[in-house]
């Protein structure tokens, strides 16, 4: 479960040039959020996706190094928003018209892992928000934004002082609403600029707007990725118990992931069962022909 909420709060990167597929994945019950995408070229082919023309060829065409497409935002969200995985082979008519057709290009993609439910608080400036799950569920933190964006919602409206609307962020939201809040029942914090600092300029008014999820595990806690593997406390500890129960626990997770399995892809699990059932009847059949035509023989 920790290893999972990891990846949750992971950014992703993936890239590929043309020609190749790209290949976006995310991990079970998470889907995929697209955060920003480039398609083009700004670095020299030397340095990424050399030139697959011959050295000639390239020496005659000069090299666009200004190079990139708006559309291809758009074309990641239809193509990948919201779903559990996707590839998809990389060429410039994907993305419209070709800005520079005599230079090679390639596909840059950012992107998070949402998980499939979530849910999500406003909190103005110096009022408390507080997240809160059910009884055996524990909070799961997955953004969390203090400042002022375009997108605003309507439960914090801007005061139009005089001032320009600009877009204002900290950049420690995350790190600390993981602190206070990831891992446990229920949690408040104010939404300070003592809390958060001041991202803004003076006078302009500023929100926290966090998304997070509640999980059925007492066991998610923060994980800290820097950790090198082998050496927290929990593995050392692991290895002093009994083979037996190790076991035991491998079985259950088993039982527990076919069980997820079946429930979230019912006509899939029912599709295996058949096919099962029919080979095995094939197989079956096939030996008792073989026994009748021994006797026979």
């Amino acid at each position: 479960f920790a290893g999972y909420i990891s990846q949750v709060l992971k950014n992703y990167t993936a890239h590929a040039c043309d020609g190749e597929y790209v290949s976006l994945r995310c991990p079970h019950r998470t889907t995929i959020s697209i955060q920003s995408s480039f398609y083009g070229r700004i670095v020299p082919s030397h340095q990424l996706c050399p030139s697959r023309y011959p050295h000639s060829y390239a020496t005659l065409v000069k090299e666009d190094v200004a190079c990139s497409v708006g559309t291809s935002l758009q074309k990641l969200l239809d193509e990948c928003q919201d779903r559990r995985s996707c590839q998809f082979l990389v060429n410039s008519r994907l993305f419209g018209t070709d800005p520079c057709p005599a230079t090679g290009k390639y596909l840059l993609v950012w992107y998070k892992c949402r998980p499939n439910e979530y849910k999500s608080k406003v909190a103005c400036e110096d009022d408390k928000l507080r997240l809160s799950c059910k009884k055996s569920m524990v909070i799961a933190i997955y953004s969390a934004v203090f400042g002022r964006t375009q997108g605003d919602s309507l439960e914090c409206p801007y005061q139009n002082l005089g001032m320009p609307m600009i877009e204002c962020q900290s950049a420690t939201a995350l790190q600390l609403m993981i602190k206070r809040c990831h891992g446990k029942r229920s949690c408040s914090i104010y939404a300070s600029t003592y809390e958060f600092g001041d991202p803004c300029y003076p006078g302009i008014q500023k929100h926290l707007n966090v998304i997070y999820t509640c999980d059925s595990t007492p066991l998610l806690l923060p994980v800290d990725e820097t950790e090198a593997p082998g050496l927290s406390s929990s593995s050392s500890s692991s290895s002093m118990e009994p083979v037996g129960v190790g076991t035991e626990m491998a079985l259950l997770s088993n039982l527990l992931a076919a069980y997820a399995f079946i429930t979230e892809n019912p006509e899939r699990a029912a599709l295996y069962f058949v096919s099962g059932v029919c080979i095995g009847l094939v197989l079956t059949l096939l030996a008792l022909v073989l026994r009748v035509s021994c006797r026979t023989d």
